[in-house]
């Protein structure tokens, strides 16, 4: 049924621009009332970062910016979904137009420049759905004019923690000038070790997870740095990748590819799941991780998982495949299971080291 609702659809959402057709997208989700979530096959299940999560199909940061409507996309058979990003005072973002569709490619081009409501609208928003159920976190970012931009998050972090299952620190958007030098080795040791003390000042339960989100176009140093970086500050897993800013010759979009801004959908896959891969052989098993970067299918999913992630989440396909997309996704999952005789536990990482060098 969702899937029939949006092939009638699609043709007058893609006639818009790419950002009212979202907002529009977005407003209708928001105005619809909260109903209860489906049962997943139990095969889909997964236990990590001390969550029962129903299925690791989860939703992106960037599509509900606002946290408007967690319960509705959750309604939509996701195992859980991310929101934001929030940063701590409203700002407006980068001048219109500032997404666009690469068609041809099913890839999308945005340079929102974290456009926020602000960190207390959106904790007035997430206070109102205290108590529902479904796993919702929240990604968090500094705002472009900050001073102290390790502040910001750390400000984030003391409102939200509670209210969420996760914060997903954001030092890799590419569209705030200067916010990927926070991924440098000691600005990120300073960022972690602040953002970890504010998590247990503010919940002294630590039962708000902390996870650090990376780029796609680091190089291995860099991130063999992180990754010791990560572990060494004890926060709890890695969301690998955000949007690159490489553009790469397989475009068919070419006018829209001199596009600024980060590159997400389909070309992104590649490269975003042999970093992943690369991630799974240095975390040892430690950190889990959580794989983001052109999901289009089943398959794709199921190679993310292969190459070392727990959970997987997609956003930039369900513009061109709509939300019937997740429940193909975790059909195909279980054709996998079925066909391959193993589990997600099984399957876990198994072919990271060829994925890493581009064995898929």
């Amino acid at each position: 049924m969702i899937g029939a609702l949006f092939s009638l659809a699609k043709p007058a959402l893609h006639a818009l621009d790419a950002e009212t057709a979202h907002q529009l997208t977005i407003r209708s989700l928001s105005l619809m009332p909260p109903v209860s979530l489906t049962s997943d096959d139990p095969r889909l299940a997964v236990d990590v970062f001390g969550r029962h999560v129903p299925n690791p199909v989860g939703l992106a940061a960037g599509f509900d910016k606002q946290c408007e409507a967690p319960d509705q996309l959750l309604a939509l058979g996701f195992g859980f979904v991310e929101l934001g990003g929030v940063v701590p005072k409203p700002q407006a973002g980068n001048p219109r137009p500032r997404v666009f569709r690469l068609t041809r490619d099913e890839a999308v081009i945005n340079r929102f420049g974290l456009n926020s409501d602000g960190l207390e609208v959106a904790r007035q928003r997430l206070e109102r759905r205290r108590g529902r159920p479904g796993i919702v976190g929240v990604n968090i970012g500094a705002n472009k004019d900050s001073t102290d931009r390790i502040a910001d998050y750390v400000t984030c972090i003391r409102s939200l923690c509670g209210l969420v299952d996760f914060l997903t620190i954001n030092v890799s958007s590419p569209n705030t000038p200067g916010l990927r030098d926070l991924q440098g080795e000691a600005f990120l040791d300073d960022l972690l070790a602040r953002c970890v003390e504010a998590r247990s000042e503010a919940d002294r339960d630590g039962k708000t997870i902390i996870l650090l989100k990376i780029a796609p176009d680091i190089s291995l140093d860099a991130l063999d740095a992180m990754v010791a970086t990560a572990l060494h500050r004890g926060i709890d897993g890695l969301t690998v990748s955000n949007t690159t800013i490489a553009r790469p010759d397989s475009l068919q979009e070419r006018a829209l590819a001199t596009e600024t801004g980060g590159l997400s959908g389909k070309p992104l896959f590649v490269p975003s799941t042999k970093l992943l891969a690369e991630t799974f052989l240095r975390v040892e098993r430690k950190l889990p991780l959580i794989g983001v970067g052109g999901i289009d299918s089943a398959e794709a999913a199921w190679a993310k998982i292969r190459a070392g992630a727990s959970l997987v989440q997609l956003y930039s396909a369900m513009v061109y495949k709509g939300p019937g997309l997740i429940g193909d996704i975790k059909q195909g999952l279980l054709r996998k299971l079925e066909s391959e005789n193993t589990n997600l536990a099984q399957a876990l990482g198994r072919d990271a080291a060829a994925i890493a060098q581009g064995r898929f």
